[in-house]
């Protein structure tokens, strides 16, 4: 139980270190420094940033996104917080012009919802989602706090929760032109949340797009679904389920800590990481600038975790990939069972990774067997040959394979 104590401990004492390693990085590196010509300066600039980098605590990224370049023309875009709830905030990211014609247009553009996934990562993983999207949308998207940072006067936050979090956001935007993207986790409770709207004959979004999601872990399943399988729930609690420390807001708040998945992430791909910091290394010393900063890039985002509050991750486990409650057909939110086949009225378009290593072939494809109740010619499917997870949603095959047919998929249905 002072797993998360000791983890906090040992950041404390690590912090010297790493402030004294970023200092002599620049010491040895700044072009003015009369140390960095002295013999090896370069090698132990580039060690000592190394050191940084594998100490230095990674906090939130911005999404820094505050222009859009669409046909010559940019765009100022700025960002707005929309709706705001205990463990999530809905933010807009709004497209501005002078030219009344170009305005028109973005007026035009159909609202489009992006549920990021409340797995380990922050939602600015998906900022090239969201760039890609505001060429021809209105985009929205979940931001989840941090439940470290979440007084735990502000009760519990499990995955029926999330479900209504979900619904009340389509209903603030406006059901009616709204199209839905789930990316990963999300897919599940989403299909759920509208499946719930559609059973009640609520407004449902015109379309739904989901990219390599869980809808059934029995199909094709991965490495990540078989140790969620193999160990039994009471072993997650007992092992990976930690109290919040006394130095955060959320103190005493029984979380899933962001720095054991992130230990979770890395074990899966040791060699690769590894060899990607030895790269890092390298490129210092060559002076190839351009592939250091891409490294720096993606690890500045890839390091950077959050708690999952343990209601949610412990329902997670357990409903989707242990009971399999939603292909089952078995799944109540709030004591209301989950029908996807009630859905009539929304599109469905599924998107999976030819080499995706965390939702298996199939697993999101299910949806189109449970939504019964769509159109046969409403529904679509789309396999990215070549890309993993991450490749269908962020990334070039992203930008030149997925989003096309995003894009063509959601004005088809966009009235």
């Amino acid at each position: 139980m002072m797993l998360y104590q000791m983890h906090e401990l040992g950041r404390a004492w690590m912090a010297p270190v790493t402030y004294w390693a970023d200092a002599s990085a620049k010491m040895f590196g700044a072009p003015g420094s009369w140390l960095s010509s002295l013999p090896g300066a370069t090698r132990m600039a580039a060690g000592y940033e190394l050191l940084y980098r594998i100490g230095k605590d990674y906090e939130k990224p911005e999404f820094g996104i505050h222009s859009l370049d669409i046909d010559g023309s940019l765009y100022p875009v700025i960002e707005r917080e929309m709706a705001r709830k205990p463990f999530c905030r809905l933010l807009r990211f709004k497209r501005y012009t002078d030219d009344a014609g170009n305005l028109k247009e973005l007026k035009d553009d159909p609202p489009v919802l992006v549920v990021a996934p409340l797995s380990g990562h922050h939602a600015t993983l998906l900022r090239d989602t969201v760039r890609t999207l505001l060429r021809d949308h209105k985009v929205y998207i979940t931001d989840w706090v941090d439940a470290r940072m979440v007084p735990t006067s502000e009760g519990e936050f499990t995955l029926d929760d999330y479900v209504g979090y979900v619904q009340d956001f389509i209903r603030q935007i406006g059901a009616e032109d709204l199209h839905v993207i789930s990316v990963c986790q999300p897919t599940v409770p989403v299909l759920a949340a509208i499946s719930l709207m559609a059973a009640r004959g609520e407004k449902t979004p015109r379309s739904m797009v989901m990219m390599g999601g869980p809808i059934d872990t029995r199909e094709s399943p991965t490495a990540v679904n078989n140790l969620a399988t193999e160990k039994p729930l009471w072993w997650f609690q007992s092992t990976v389920i930690h109290p919040v420390p006394a130095n955060y807001p959320g103190h005493g708040r029984r979380v899933y800590p962001g720095f054991l998945q992130h230990m979770g992430f890395m074990a899966m791909n040791p060699e690769r990481h590894a060899q990607s910091h030895w790269d890092f290394y390298q490129d210092l010393l060559k002076g190839d600038l351009d592939d250091a900063e891409s490294h720096r890039r993606f690890y500045d985002e890839y390091n950077a975790v959050l708690d999952m509050p343990a209601e949610y991750y412990l329902d997670t486990v357990r409903i989707v990939f242990q009971e399999h409650l939603l292909p089952r057909g078995l799944w109540e939110v709030a004591g209301e069972r989950v029908d996807p086949s009630a859905i009539g009225d929304t599109a469905l378009l599924t998107i999976e990774g030819e080499l995706d290593d965390i939702s298996g072939e199939g697993q999101t494809r299910a949806a189109h067997t449970l939504c019964s109740g769509i159109a046969k010619q409403d529904k679509q499917h789309l396999e990215v040959k070549g890309a993993g997870h991450y490749g269908i949603f962020s990334g070039r095959r992203w930008r030149t394979q997925v989003y096309p047919k995003v894009r063509e998929f959601i004005a088809k249905y966009a009235g």
